[in-house]
């Protein structure tokens, strides 16, 4: 049990993840509600991407869309989305079995709710091991140990007798990443995982995963509103709104040279080190389109201080500012 959690058959510079023109709607309603509106993204083995946005703006929805956890029932899925060459979409209940914690695991927001309360953790990890390999459950123990102490666990063999409510919120989220880790995934998915957690804590939670993400090869997407965190994490960041990436490119040509006004509206509105003392912050007017009523063009429109009547056309274009680097914009090269 002591074989290296890398996959050493991923090319460094393979592309894990390929979504073309991703769509989700949500069915049951008076219409359908579109949540995600037309998202493609490629990821690479070992490569950090941040989705960031308002709460509503849909990346949580996409993450969940990668793995195929909406609702079959009251969910449309469309556009092509392949993972580690896999199509996605078409998977069948046995294979998207395997496919989810094998290929693709997800470090979920809450681990108290993602963490079963009547199991020992050490033998919820066990029990991942046995079912999608094969292995005994004193190998899924030992699997579970090495894992616990990869994730900086203290007193890891005493912890995988705990149950979810005998840890800290921060040991928690340890032991959910020990879990999603625990199938040698290919793609990391992390939904807002230090959220709940205090500053110190969280800093130290992000420096867990990036240090993981190099030293494993995973490909990691990373949701999150926070652009701090997003400069932390991630090699490359997305930003979304209105179920639209609006701009696309590496962390320091998003953080250091904004396109669309979106992405300077989020970046004014944070404290850094060098704001002045009681200045008030600057925040983007309005609220976050309605997705059941979306506005008739560029979904920032309503909001956006720069916005001129052909805004209203229809969604903007993708403008390559420089490889790699795009921003939905009718304004952008003159905002």
């Amino acid at each position: 049990m002591n074989a290296p959690l890398r996959h050493p058959e991923v090319a460094a510079d393979a592309a894990l993840v390929h979504v073309r023109g991703l769509t989700v709607d949500f069915l049951g309603g008076r219409k359908p509600v579109r949540a995600v509106g037309g998202v493609d993204l490629d990821l690479k083995a070992g490569e950090a991407l941040a989705l960031l946005g308002e709460s509503g703006s849909g990346k949580s929805v996409t993450l969940r869309a990668l793995m195929r956890l909406l609702p079959e029932k009251r969910t449309r899925i469309g556009g092509t989305l392949r993972i580690d060459g896999q199509d996605v979409l078409a998977l069948r209940k046995k294979s998207l079995a395997a496919f989810r914690g094998g290929t693709v695991a997800m470090i979920f927001q809450d681990p108290g709710l993602a963490l079963d309360p009547v199991y020992r953790i050490g033998d919820q990890i066990a029990e991942a091991v046995v079912r999608h390999e094969g292995a005994s459950h004193a190998q899924g123990r030992a699997r579970a140990l090495e894992l616990f102490e990869r994730v900086q666990i203290p007193s890891a063999a005493r912890r995988l007798d705990n149950y979810p409510h005998e840890m800290s919120g921060g040991m928690r989220q340890r032991a959910m990443i020990a879990l999603a880790l625990a199938c040698r995934p290919k793609v990391l998915l992390a939904d807002e995982p230090t959220t709940a957690l205090d500053a110190t804590v969280q800093i130290q939670i992000l420096l867990l995963l990036r240090e993981l993400q190099r030293d494993l090869g995973l490909a990691v997407i990373f949701v999150t509103h926070d652009v701090g965190v997003a400069v932390q994490v991630a090699d490359r960041v997305a930003v979304m709104y209105g179920g639209h990436l609006v701009e696309v490119g590496s962390s320091g040509e998003v953080i250091g040279a904004p396109a669309h006004p979106y992405t300077r509206g989020l970046l004014a509105s944070r404290i850094t080190p060098d704001s002045p003392k009681g200045v008030r912050l600057v925040t983007i007017p309005g609220s976050p389109p309605d997705l059941a009523d979306p506005p008739p063009g560029c979904p920032f429109a309503p909001r956006c201080t720069l916005a001129v009547p052909a805004c209203d056309d229809g969604l903007p274009e993708r403008v390559a500012l420089a490889p790699g680097h795009a921003a939905r914009c009718i304004r952008v090269g003159a905002a």
